[in-house]
């Protein structure tokens, strides 16, 4: 009963089969009808003109993204425990030729403005590295999700010191599931320029897509991504999991679902919650030997700390596990 992490669930049947469909000849790189029809599906889905690129991992849309906005010598703020700066392996420096990552505070892994603010230095001049970038995760690293208004703030923020903003959506359908509003209320109405938009730990296998909602940041992308060794010959069959998981809102559905087991471990672990459950990740306090006794009973999890554990639910996770789980839980 593994609830290890949602990289770890299996592809979606559906993606499967569009990887089947997609086995024609056709042309290369990012030249064939599939890569071709992106722009165009996520317009619809954002209610607005997008250019959207595909890439194999969420590492590569981060920081292309990034890429796209900060020169090496500027920085980019984010949260200290944001991805990009404690699980990327300094992949934003090296995509970026030296950008710095400037780390902010915040309750839930979430930035507030007043806690942009307060890194941006007072001085601007040569001697300091200067941010024209902010980096926000949805859901954040700890599987909180930041409101419309919320990302509004950040956003009215960003463009009142210049900043571009950036959203790392490596669970953006999660967030999208919780709060019940559409894509674009999530992400681009609040002033987002570009969105990393995750399909891999939803379903998908091996395709992320990166969704620019300023299509001047996306001029020089392409050139990036191949200089950075991520342009696949072969580009379609990223492009039509990427078509497969739009489909038909099986992005949203198949998030659902794992917010749902999500939920229902959360209540077993009522007043052991590290943070709120508002995405599929959940948090929970307890001991070395309690995370002893739930392994032994053939639960997957990762220790959080010496004090904690994560149990991530996924699109595929069994009702029987997910209920097996929240009543080991409960009974700790």
């Amino acid at each position: 009963m593994q609830f290890l992490s949602d990289n770890a669930a299996p592809v979606h049947p559906a993606v499967w089969d569009a990887l089947r469909a997609a086995d024609a000849p056709d042309k290369p790189y990012d030249n064939d009808a599939l890569s071709g029809a992106l722009d165009g599906a996520f317009s619809a889905l954002f209610g607005q003109d997008c250019v959207s690129v595909w890439v194999a991992s969420g590492t590569a849309a981060n920081c292309l993204a990034l890429a796209s906005m900060v020169p090496p010598h500027g920085a980019v703020i984010c949260h200290r425990d944001a991805h990009i700066e404690q699980d990327e392996g300094g992949a934003p420096g090296f995509f970026t030729h030296g950008a710095k990552l400037i780390l902010a505070e915040g309750a839930d892994a979430k930035l507030t403005p007043a806690a942009i603010a307060a890194v941006i230095p007072e001085a601007r001049d040569v001697h300091r590295v200067m941010p024209t970038a902010i980096s926000i995760t949805q859901a954040s690293e700890a599987g909180c999700v930041y409101t419309p208004a919320e990302v509004a703030a950040i956003g009215a923020l960003a463009r009142a010191q210049g900043l571009r903003l950036h959203m790392d959506g490596a669970r953006f359908a999660n967030a999208v599931a919780h709060l019940g509003c559409s894509p674009a209320q999530a992400s681009v109405a609040g002033g987002v320029d570009a969105l990393s938009f995750g399909f891999i730990k939803n379903g998908g296998m091996s395709a992320e897509a990166l969704v620019f909602f300023d299509p001047a940041l996306a001029e020089n992308v392409r050139r990036a991504r191949k200089r950075a060794g991520h342009l696949q010959s072969k580009g379609r069959f990223l492009a039509a999991q990427i078509l497969a998981m739009l489909k038909g809102d099986l992005w949203l559905n198949n998030a659902r679902a794992a917010n749902a087991a999500a939920a229902e471990i959360g209540a077993g672990a009522a007043g052991r919650l590290l943070h709120p459950v508002q995405a599929n990740e959940v948090f929970v306090r307890m001991n070395a030997a309690e995370k002893t006794a739930l392994r032994a009973q053939g639960f997957g999890f990762y220790d959080w700390g010496a004090q904690g554990a994560r149990f991530v639910a996924a699109w595929n996770n069994a009702d029987r596990d997910v209920t097996a789980l929240a009543r080991a839980l409960a009974a700790l």
